[in-house]
C-alpha cells in the first residue's frame, strides 16, 4: 500500500488548507482499514488530527484547537482521502502525513509509528503571509 500526500505548500493565515492523500495498492473501502491524518510541527511530536474508516465513519481529535476546524472526507472512486482545515494560523505550520492502519484504536488518537502499517512521505505546509 502506498500513500501520497499533495498540498499547496504555502498558505496565508486565515485561509483554508486542503490536502489530498492518494492511496494505491489497496481500496480505501477495504475492511478494516483506518486512514488517518497526522502532523508534526517543527520541534514537536506527532499530533493526530483525525481519521476516516473503511466504512466512511469519521473521527476527530478532541483538541479544541483542531476539532472545530478540521474535516476529513474521501472519494472512493479516486481512492483519495482529504483533509480540510480552516482558519489557519502560523502554529499550523507542519509536515502533514497520511497514514493507514488496520488497528481500530488509532481512531482514538494514536500517534505511535508502530500503530500504523503504512505512511506517506508527508507534505510540508507553511502558514505565512
Amino acid at each position: 500500500v502506498q500513500l501520497q500526500e499533495l498540498g499547496p505548500g504555502l498558505v496565508k493565515p486565515s485561509q483554508t488548507l486542503s490536502l489530498t492523500c492518494t492511496v494505491s495498492g489497496e481500496s480505501i473501502t477495504t475492511k478494516y482499514y483506518y486512514w488517518s491524518w497526522i502532523r508534526q510541527a517543527p520541534g514537536k511530536g506527532l499530533e493526530w488530527m483525525g481519521a476516516i474508516s473503511y466504512s466512511g465513519s469519521t473521527f476527530y481529535s478532541p483538541s479544541l484547537n483542531l476539532k472545530s476546524r478540521t474535516s476529513i472526507s474521501r472519494n472512493d472512486a479516486k481512492s483519495e482521502v482529504y483533509l480540510q482545515m480552516n482558519s489557519l494560523n502560523p502554529e499550523d505550520t507542519a509536515v502533514y502525513y497520511c497514514a493507514a492502519s488496520r488497528f481500530s484504536w488509532v481512531c482514538r488518537g494514536a500517534v505511535s509509528r508502530s500503530d500504523y502499517h503504512f505512511w506517506g512521505q508527508g507534505t510540508q505546509v507553511t502558514v505565512s503571509s
